[in-house]
């Protein structure tokens, strides 16, 4: 019997100013939250750029990832090209995390630096990465800037970029889990600020070797000292509520199911909102029987106290590393007449979920629906998993032989010869154990492990109630084999995780491998759906056949103005190169893109402009206005181009 959800209404006053004051921060064109706002919208009200005008924007400034000073302080210092940030737009500066962690700020109107964030005492320069966001937090005159680098959690002075001591531990918070786990703290998200906490998620590997690892607790500290205020346990604990859909005690030794993408917020309701991911293993789940809360959760909790509100689970028992991967969408919309304040969570099965926020329930109702069993000995697959009746998945799901590539009927044989050597299904087929002969290779799985919708999540337009949705259609072979008791605890463990082979040099599947799917939220319905890029129609199979644009499975994210959608390509760097199939271009693979960076109109899909990057777009864009001027800023980064901020505006 699957638990119901504790309802809870609250009403909580003289929090109103705190909600009208955000408004009227976006609408004087800055840019005060990672997606715009608490509510992870990516929307700007921002009209200044049109569909008239958008053919003359030009880069107006290029910024590194990593400010000069700080390369000449180490002629050696190294850092990845894969650049997520997002800067903030406050009171007239920018602030942004840069390519090793650290905070930088910035003028808006000319990239040039303003201050670079020291490093606290005994932290090394080297070993930090690009995380995709900072917070901001105002209370009267006292304002700061949050930042998490590694395991230390900081305040910043906004004019001077110092810390203030007085949070934490000599301005540090230390993140670090207990020696005892072996196990260090790891996030590349954004904290989220909520009435007077910060809270910030975490990530640790996806597909551990062993059952046991630590859990990813969500946590909040005081903005003021640093205190730690809650603790909210990803996987319950003896007596705590849902401790009971881990049979045989797993709990107590079962790890993971982070919240190691993004957080939302309703500031007036004071209420997060909790996006959580798989547990160990997230192929193999026979040595932890049952649902497993709060695995691939939605959690919404009371942001000072971390109390649960509600949840829903989208994913009972995962074994397809089916984690919530975005942050998600808080909604205004009016269904059959009625306002509702929603929530959206965008999943990798490519479901848009609808919830009311405030109570949790179902704004349509989600059903129950028998899925595959897992032939692997010692699984025990759940009968049945979640399926929103409304809005319609917007991406394809589960492999048939009708979704192979069929072009030409060469492509469409070598195809069909290639899958017989693979298992396929619907969506939830599980994986399967992979053999040293034929035709045992694993699940040919779809959407693959990168989505459907990915970190890069979506946008919401307040004023039509429509959503946008990039997703990528990339499958990728689930297969497990036996566990070797040298090395691992589990009776199964992961086996390749590899892409599909490609079919003389092209996908396995039919396109688009790429696409936007604007869905009406007032309806619950799909309004229109576009190729994202232009794909592989110019390879000497296609070329002659004059296609449309078959898209690019980039992890690009949105950005929505009120006249237009913007959206990139993602890039290849996004794709490790081993795991590209042999003869395969690597802008095919799952997660790889391509340079585009492009303007949509909003109510058809249709590109009114486009341009060419030297590399694809890595972090999620943002816009704001500085003298008058209005300006769109994207982080870019390839292995052959070095990360940057690029900076769009008008002449």
């Amino acid at each position: 019997m699957r638990m119901t959800n504790k309802l809870v209404r609250i009403l909580i006053c003289g929090t109103v100013l705190v909600l009208a004051t955000a408004v009227v921060h976006s609408q004087s064109g800055e840019w005060r939250s990672y997606s715009g706002d608490p509510g992870s919208r990516k929307y700007s009200p921002l009209d200044q750029i049109t569909k008239a005008n958008v053919r003359n924007l030009k880069i107006a400034w290029r910024r590194p990832a990593v400010d000069p000073q700080l390369l000449a302080r180490d002629s050696e210092l190294k850092f990845q090209n894969n650049f997520r940030a997002t800067p903030l737009m406050v009171n007239g500066v920018l602030y942004s995390p840069n390519g090793i962690g650290l905070v930088e700020a910035f003028n808006p109107g000319t990239g040039q630096t303003i201050w670079v964030q020291e490093l606290p005492p005994g932290v090394a320069l080297r070993g930090g990465d690009s995380t995709r966001g900072v917070a901001y937090w105002r209370d009267g005159a006292n304002e700061r800037i949050f930042v998490q680098r590694g395991e230390a959690l900081m305040a910043l002075n906004l004019r001077t970029g110092q810390p203030y001591r007085d949070f934490g531990s000599d301005g540090v918070v230390n993140l670090g889990f207990p020696p005892e786990t072996k196990t260090g703290y790891y996030w590349t998200g954004a904290p989220q600020i909520c009435r007077d906490v910060v809270i910030v998620g975490g990530s640790m590997t996806d597909s551990p070797e062993n059952k046991s690892a630590p859990p990813g607790d969500v946590r909040a500290y005081d903005v003021r000292s640093g205190k730690l205020r809650w603790t909210f346990h990803v996987i319950p604990r003896a007596g705590e509520f849902g401790v009971d859909t881990w049979k045989n005690d797993s709990w107590k030794y079962t790890g993971h199911a982070n919240l190691w993408s993004l957080i939302s917020a309703d500031e007036e309701l004071g209420f997060a909102y909790l996006p959580l991911t798989s547990a160990t293993s997230d192929m193999f789940g026979g040595h932890r029987v049952g649902d497993n809360l709060f695995a691939n959760t939605l959690v919404a909790v009371r942001c000072q106290t971390g109390e649960r509100v509600w949840h829903h689970q989208l994913v009972h028992h995962d074994l397809w590393d089916f984690d919530l991967p975005a942050a998600p969408i808080l909604a205004d919309i009016r269904v059959d007449g009625k306002p509702i304040r929603a929530v959206v969570q965008v999943t990798k099965q490519a479901f848009a979920f609808v919830f009311d926020r405030v109570t949790g329930q179902p704004v349509w109702p989600i059903e129950e629906r028998p899925v595959p069993q897992s032939k692997t000995p010692g699984e025990q697959t759940s009968p049945t998993q979640p399926f929103p009746s409304k809005p319609p998945a917007f991406d394809r799901q589960g492999v048939t032989i009708d979704d192979l590539i069929d072009f030409t009927p060469e492509l469409r044989a070598a195809a069909i010869e290639i899958v017989k050597n693979y298992q396929i299904g619907p969506l939830f087929t599980p994986p399967s154990i992979r053999g040293n002969v034929s035709p045992t290779r694993g699940t040919i799985q779809l959407p693959g492990s990168v989505g459907g919708a990915d970190w890069q999540g979506a946008a919401f337009d307040p004023d039509t109630g429509m959503l946008y949705v990039p997703s990528i259609t990339g499958p990728f072979v689930a297969d497990i084999i036996e566990g070797n008791a040298e090395s691992t605890d589990l009776a199964f463990t992961k086996g390749t995780r590899e892409y599909p082979p490609a079919v003389m040099g092209l996908p396995l599947l039919k396109p688009p491998y790429g696409r936007i799917t604007a869905i009406d939220l007032n309806k619950g319905e799909i309004v229109w759906t576009v190729a994202n890029g232009d794909g592989p129609r110019d390879h000497p199979l296609l070329k002659h056949l004059n296609l449309p644009p078959l898209g690019h499975p980039g992890r690009s994210s949105p950005l929505l103005t009120k006249t237009l959608l913007f959206v990139g390509e993602g890039d290849p760097i996004m794709a490790a190169p081993a795991r590209v199939p042999a003869g395969m271009p690597l802008a095919i693979a799952p997660g790889a893109g391509g340079r585009k960076f492009r303007a949509y109109d909003k109510a058809t899909g249709q590109v009114v402009w486009e341009t060419e990057f030297a590399a694809g777009t890595t972090g999620a864009a943002m816009t704001y206005v500085y003298q008058g001027k209005q300006y769109i800023i994207v982080a870019v980064g390839s292995r052959d181009h070095g990360a940057e901020f690029i900076a769009l505006s008008l002449p």
